[in-house]
């Protein structure tokens, strides 16, 4: 469940891009959950057609997703829609998602850039909107080399074919296979969210997902035809999107394409880690660490990296110094650095991404909680992070050294603070049973508290930044230090989405 914070920094950021009214109907999906058309004109008293727009654009721009579901005691079949809350996040990392393909394949930017400012777009619509955007006089690229540069796209799964426009899906029915459930134990069991559920009902086989455009298939097509890029030109805005009633959302006969959000993620992840760990390396260290992250080869793991030896040598050798370490120099760099060969391949090593996130999640809200409350409270919320379990308040005082005056006020400073939770327990060494003391133990749901607290500030940066820009707009004798002063804030912002990703996305 998205706390309150969270859906407020989502209606802001769908209100900034198309306005009240979808920003409205978004916002209702985020509170109450999957809901039909009639429940959400209902809840919202708009008309119809009002809503019917706001839900096109929002699926146009991969912020909602529509299925079919049983409602109702007769088990009538009835199309709801679901908020996808993290597709509306990513909104905010649109410059850092186009500078991942700016690094990667240069020459296809501008073809992610037309599917992340419209959303949904036919190979068509990419095309006429490539060769409208080049200057007259240039020279402009054949729908060949387009084709090309946008396959290469697909190929690293950074674009995907769009998933099933209105799948089916019963909530009281497992979707997962019945041979399936009977391997797995119930300890790792992951108990997916709605939103995850539909998802992964939604999706298409990695096939699909990643199937290229062949050149027969494309040389079919007509690259000229207008009626299919009325709307490709540049960012949609509700007002001028219609629905009719006797029409689905999405055209069946086109093969729509979108940026796939997933494999972004895991980019920004990858580097993320990569960039944490290299202040604490040595140089030599530090080129093999990079070597092995530059010499990553794709697949569908998101949790992990996983690079051959050969790449990584290669690029080792491009280092400066590289070329005069040996393979054994590497190799025991590599598990020093805890990048292990696979028991499937031994030319393989693997960094477990999931590994070094929780660690930096710690540190985080460790850092966090220093600032707060000082020394003695970080000092204190480590233990009682380290333990993973109930301990009691003396056990406290003589492990951090502390006074034990000092240990119950920070104690409770961090009750009250929702960051840890206490629970009286009898003492097993009284006969008669009445004697009682304190444990402690980190909260569970500490987390989620921190991250509302992120989404807090998000949106307090945001409405500063809105602030600076309306300002600028109105005209004034300091706009030199306004433009600065906004500038500022949108790098903190810049700053504070890297923790937000951290805790949400990683």
């Amino acid at each position: 469940m998205v706390s309150q914070h969270g859906i407020l920094l989502a209606v802001s950021i769908i209100s900034d891009h198309f306005g009240p009214l979808v920003s409205k109907v978004c916002g209702c999906l985020l509170r109450h959950g999957a809901l039909s058309l009639h429940e959400i004109v209902r809840r919202l008293e708009l008309s119809p057609g009002q809503v019917k727009n706001s839900l096109l654009v929002l699926i146009q721009h991969n912020c909602v997703q529509a299925f079919s579901t049983p409602r109702g005691s007769g088990g009538k079949t009835v199309t709801v829609y679901l908020a996808i809350f993290d597709n509306v996040l990513h909104r905010l990392r649109f410059s850092k998602f186009l500078s991942v393909v700016r690094a990667d394949i240069p020459e296809s930017e501008d073809l992610l850039e037309g599917l992340l400012q419209n959303g949904r777009l036919t190979f068509d619509q990419l095309v006429w909107r490539t060769i409208s955007k080049i200057p007259d006089g240039s020279p402009k690229p054949t729908r060949e080399e387009i084709r090309m540069n946008f396959n290469k796209l697909v190929y690293a799964h950074y674009v995907e074919r769009c998933p099933k426009p209105e799948p089916f899906f019963d909530p009281l029915i497992d979707e997962q296979p019945p041979s399936t459930r009977k391997r797995a134990p119930r300890a790792v069991e992951t108990v997916l969210s709605l939103e995850q559920k539909v998802v992964r009902t939604a999706a298409l086989s990695d096939a699909e997902r990643f199937s290229e455009i062949p050149y027969s298939m494309e040389e079919s097509s007509n690259a000229n035809d207008d009626d299919h890029h009325a709307v490709a030109g540049g960012k949609r805005k509700h007002e001028a999107l219609e629905v009719d009633e006797e029409d689905s959302i999405i055209a069946e006969n086109e093969v729509l394409w979108r940026a796939n959000f997933e494999r972004f993620i895991f980019c920004l992840k990858k580097k993320f880690c990569a960039d944490r760990k290299k202040a604490k390396l040595k140089v030599g260290t530090l080129a093999i660490w990079e070597a092995f992250f530059e010499a990553n080869v794709t697949n569908n793991d998101n949790k992990t990296v996983t690079s051959p030896m050969n790449g990584i040598l290669e690029r080792v050798g491009q280092k400066e110094g590289g070329s005069s370490m040996t393979v054994d120099q590497i190799i025991s760099a590599l598990n020093d650095l805890e990048c292990i060969s696979t028991t499937r391949d031994p030319e393989q090593f693997t960094f477990d991404l999931n590994k070094l996130v929780e660690t930096c999640r710690n540190d985080e809200v460790e850092s966090l909680v220093k600032k707060k409350h000082g020394q003695e409270a970080y000092t204190i919320f480590r233990l009682l992070l380290k333990q993973g379990g109930p301990v009691e308040t003396d056990e406290i005082t003589d492990r951090t050294i502390l006074d034990k005056q000092i240990v119950h006020e920070t104690l409770y400073k961090l009750w009250k603070d929702e960051y840890i939770d206490s629970e009286r327990v009898p003492s097993a060494a009284s006969g008669t049973g009445n004697a009682q003391f304190f444990v402690w133990r980190v909260k569970n749901t500490y987390r989620e508290h921190y991250i509302d607290h992120l989404y807090h500030a998000a949106l307090n940066l945001r409405q500063m930044v809105n602030c600076m820009a309306e300002l600028l707009l109105e005209g004034t004798k300091d706009e030199t230090k306004l433009r600065n002063r906004k500038n500022i804030l949108i790098l903190a912002l810049t700053r504070h989405d890297e923790s937000l990703m951290l805790f949400h996305d990683f």
